[in-house]
């Protein structure tokens, strides 16, 4: 019978604790999400995706029946444009906050996610066009969820087909590799210079 030499035990012990590292804060996303239901069992703020004028108008519809929330912006159409919307609507600009760091949906999610965690929000209404959802459904379980935040969808109806498997994987990886590095890879997109106000779909 052989018995390992003490190289292949390092190793196997190696190998093993890289498994663990990698392999738990997926495991961990399932059980923060149930922690976040039980703390919040009712969405605590509104966050819309940014990707056209319908999203901010279908949002200020949205808040007038949801008073007592907030409402987060990201990425979306010319800060503007975006209050004639909201004010016409009767909505206080002090619940409207517009962000515009994101440069795509991954970011949409990545730069305001510690910004919710500070404000102690551990659920949102999830705003964006139905064909868009599924996209925005698989970043936001891993990036708010990795930070104990969870979320309703509310998909706002369109005629455009829902997007491709492959937008969806890509993304998802994205993802995966921001919850692990803190890096999205958005910065290498060669598209971003030419587009300032809104998330690229």
């Amino acid at each position: 019978m052989k018995f390992l030499n003490g190289k292949c035990k390092v190793k196997i012990f190696t190998c093993f604790l890289v498994s663990v590292i990698l392999i738990f804060p997926l495991i961990n996303i399932p059980v923060r999400l149930a922690i976040a239901s039980h703390k919040a069992p009712q969405p605590q703020a509104i966050l819309t995706l940014g990707g056209g004028a319908d999203r901010e108008k279908f949002t200020a519809a949205f808040a007038q029946s949801h008073p007592s929330l907030d409402v987060w912006v990201s990425t979306g159409i010319p800060a503007k444009q975006a209050t004639e919307i909201f004010s016409a609507a009767g909505i206080n600009l002090e619940r409207v906050h517009l962000d515009y760091r994101a440069a795509d949906t991954v970011t949409n999610f990545t730069s305001l996610v510690k910004d919710f965690k500070i404000r102690k929000i551990h659920r949102l209404y999830l705003i964006t066009s139905e064909f868009h959802m599924r996209r925005a459904k698989a970043i936001a379980t891993l990036v708010l969820g990795s930070y104990e935040i969870a979320f309703t969808p509310v998909p706002i109806p369109s005629n455009r087909p829902k997007e491709s498997v492959f937008h969806v994987m890509r993304d998802t990886g994205r993802s995966l590799m921001w919850v692990f590095t803190g890096r999205t890879g958005a910065s290498l997109n060669p598209d971003l210079k030419k587009n300032q106000y809104y998330a690229l779909r």
